[in-house]
C-alpha cells in the first residue's frame, strides 16, 4: 500500500488499480494500437525534420544539433527588433553564392547609420548564400540572419583590407607589419546585435589555412568577426564557422554577451581558429555555446609582452558557463598566453570539455608581466582529455626581441572545485618557476578517472596552496591538506630561502637570487638575463 500526501481516502490500492487498468486495456485494444502508431509516426517525423547527427567541425564524435526545416516549410518571419527593418535584397543583394554582395551590405548599413538618433535599424539577411568581401557595422544596428542564410567570405585575399597592428600587440601576431581586417568589423560602436534563427557566417578559411601552412602569406590572417573599442554587444543564436583565423575577437570592449552560438572549424589542419577570444575586455558573458575548433575554444587575452604592458587594459569580470568545448590541438578554456595587461575575476562553470588535448589551460612566460588572479573553475567535466588542468609559465613566444626579461607575471588565487571526468591521461600539470611561482591555488572535490597510470599523476612544481576534502587521484604532496570542514589536516613541507617560502617540489632548481628579489619586491638583476634563467635570448 502506498501513502499519499493529498486529501480524499489518502490511500491507493495497487491491486484493484491493476485490475481496472487491465480491463480498460482489454476493451480498447484497437483504439490504443491506432494511437500508438499515430504517436510513433509524429515523433519520427518531428525528429527527422529537426535533428541530425553530425561531426564536430571536421572529424569524429557525433553530436545532436538542430538543422534547418525542410525547404518546403515557409521561412519564419524575422522579428522586428528595431524601429526600422530592411532586407538585404532591398539594396540589390543576390543570395546565389556567386554574386558579390559587398556593396549591398554597405548601402544597407549606411541607411541604418542614418537612423541612429531614432533607435537604429535592422538588416535582415534572407535565406541564401551571400558572398561578400569584408564590411563594417554601425552603432544601433541589428544584423539578423534568417534560417538558411549564410554570409560567405571571399577567399581571395585581394578583397581583404589591411589594418595596423593592434596597439597591445605591436605586431601582426603572425607577421610583422599590418594585418588583414576581419570579414565583419566594427570600431568605436555601441549597441550592436548580431543574431538570427541560427543563420551562419562562414569565413571559407581553407585557402587561408593552406597559405599559412606553406608560409606564403605576408600578413597576419583575418578574424571572422572583430569588434574594437565598442560596448553593449550581443552575439546570439547564430553559427560561426571556418574562420581564416580567430572566429570572434572582441578587442578592448565592454558589456559583451555571447549566447547560444555554435562555432565550428576542422579539429585539425585549421590552425589558430580559436572560437572566442575576449582581449582586454571587461564585463563579458559567454554562455550556452557549442565550440569545436582547430585551436583554443575560448582564450582570454590582454596584450602581448611590452606592448600589452604599455597598453595596460586588463580583461576582467568574465563569466563562461554552460559551454561544450572541443580542441584536439590546444585547450577547451585558456587564459593567455597574451595576458600582459592583466586578467582578473574570471569564472568558468558548468563546462564540458571532450576529446581535447587539454581541458583548462593557463599559459604565460617571462616577458609577459601583468597578472592572472582571482580565477575560479567550478563544475567542469573532462571526457577523454589528455591533460585536464595545465598551468605553463614557459610559453616563450614573443612579438620581438625587445621584451623585458625582468617582467614576471603574477599568478595568484586560482581555484578548482567540482572537477570530474574520465579518460584523462594527466589530471593536473601545474609548473611554476622560481621567477613565476603559482600562489594560492586550491583543489576541492575532484574525481578524475585516468587512462594512463604513472608515478606522478599530479605534476606540480613551484606552487603553494591547498587541497580541500576528497581529491582523486592523489594530489601533489607540496599542498596543504584540509578536510571538508576547512580544518587543516596536514601542512605541506616548506623550505625557507632568504625570507621567501617555497614548496619542497622543484627546490633543486631554485633560483636564489630571484627569490631574494621577490621577497624584497626589488629588482636586483643588472644584466639582460637573470642568473639561472632558462629564457631564450
Amino acid at each position: 500500500m502506498v501513502e499519499t500526501s493529498g486529501g480524499g481516502s489518502g490511500r491507493l490500492h495497487p491491486h484493484g488499480q491493476r485490475r481496472s487498468v487491465a480491463a480498460f486495456l482489454a476493451a480498447n485494444k484497437t483504439l490504443l494500437a491506432a494511437a500508438w502508431v499515430v504517436g510513433f509516426t509524429l515523433v519520427f517525423l518531428w525528429q527527422s525534420a529537426k535533428v541530425s547527427v553530425g561531426g564536430g567541425g571536421g572529424g569524429g564524435g557525433g553530436f545532436l544539433r538542430l538543422r534547418s526545416a525542410p525547404p518546403s516549410s515557409p521561412p519564419r518571419p524575422a522579428p522586428l527588433l528595431r524601429p526600422k527593418a530592411y532586407k538585404l535584397t532591398d539594396f540589390g543583394g543576390v543570395g546565389d553564392g556567386r554574386a558579390v554582395n559587398t556593396e549591398a551590405f554597405e548601402r544597407a548599413i549606411k541607411a541604418i547609420a542614418a537612423l541612429a538618433e531614432r533607435g537604429g535599424g535592422q538588416l535582415n539577411v534572407p535565406p541564401g548564400r551571400w558572398l561578400t568581401a569584408p564590411f563594417n557595422l554601425t552603432s544601433h544596428m541589428t544584423l539578423f540572419l534568417a534560417e538558411g542564410s549564410e554570409i560567405l567570405g571571399i577567399p581571395d585575399e585581394r578583397y581583404w583590407p589591411l589594418m595596423p597592428a593592434l596597439p597591445s600587440y605591436g605586431y601582426g601576431r603572425e607577421r610583422k607589419g599590418p594585418r588583414f581586417g576581419s570579414l565583419i568589423h566594427g570600431q568605436n560602436l555601441k549597441d550592436v546585435v548580431i543574431t538570427g534563427y541560427n543563420g551562419s557566417i562562414n569565413g571559407q578559411g581553407e585557402v587561408w589555412w593552406m597559405k599559412h601552412r606553406r608560409r606564403i602569406l605576408n600578413n597576419t590572417r583575418p578574424p571572422l568577426l572583430q569588434l574594437m573599442w565598442s560596448k553593449d554587444i550581443i552575439v546570439a543564436n547564430i553559427t560561426l564557422k571556418n574562420s581564416p583565423f580567430w572566429h570572434f575577437h572582441p578587442y578592448d570592449c565592454t558589456n559583451i554577451t555571447v549566447s547560444n552560438v555554435t562555432i565550428l572549424a576542422p579539429i585539425s589542419s585549421a590552425p589558430n581558429t580559436d572560437g572566442i577570444d575576449p582581449d582586454s575586455c571587461q564585463d563579458v558573458l559567454i554562455e550556452n555555446c557549442y565550440i569545436s575548433v582547430g585551436d583554443d575554444a575560448i582564450a582570454v587575452k590582454s596584450g602581448w609582452d611590452q606592448y600589452g604592458i604599455a597598453y595596460g587594459r586588463p580583461s576582467r569580470n568574465i563569466v563562461i558557463r554552460n559551454v561544450m568545448a572541443r580542441s584536439l590541438v590546444s585547450a577547451g578554456i585558456s587564459i593567455g598566453s597574451e595576458m600582459s595587461g592583466g586578467i582578473a575575476n574570471v569564472t568558468v562553470e558548468d563546462v564540458r570539455i571532450w576529446e581535447s588535448r587539454r581541458g583548462l589551460r593557463i599559459k604565460t612566460a617571462i616577458g609577459r608581466g601583468g597578472y592572472i588572479r582571482d580565477i575560479s573553475y567550478r563544475n567542469i567535466t573532462f571526457d577523454n582529455v589528455r591533460a585536464g588542468i595545465v598551468i605553463k609559465v614557459d610559453y616563450n613566444e614573443h612579438a620581438d626581441d625587445g621584451y623585458d626579461r625582468d617582467a614576471f607575471p603574477d599568478i595568484t588565487n586560482i581555484s578548482f572545485k567540482e572537477i570530474h571526468g574520465r579518460g584523462v591521461r594527466v589530471p593536473v600539470r601545474a609548473h611554476g618557476s622560481s621567477d613565476i611561482p603559482i600562489k594560492d591555488i586550491s583543489f576541492q572535490d575532484m574525481s578524475i578517472g585516468i587512462s594512463y597510470k604513472k608515478k606522478h599523476i599530479f605534476q606540480c612544481s613551484f606552487i603553494e596552496g591547498r587541497v580541500i576534502g576528497s581529491v582523486f587521484p592523489k594530489p601533489c604532496e607540496n599542498l596543504d591538506l584540509y578536510n571538508e570542514q576547512g580544518q587543516l589536516v596536514k601542512r605541506a613541507a616548506m623550505w625557507k630561502l632568504h625570507g621567501y617560502m617555497t614548496r619542497s617540489s622543484g627546490v633543486k632548481a631554485v633560483n636564489k637570487r630571484s627569490i631574494m628579489k621577490q621577497a624584497s619586491g626589488k629588482k636586483i638583476f643588472h644584466g639582460s638575463k637573470p642568473f639561472g634563467s632558462n629564457t631564450a635570448p
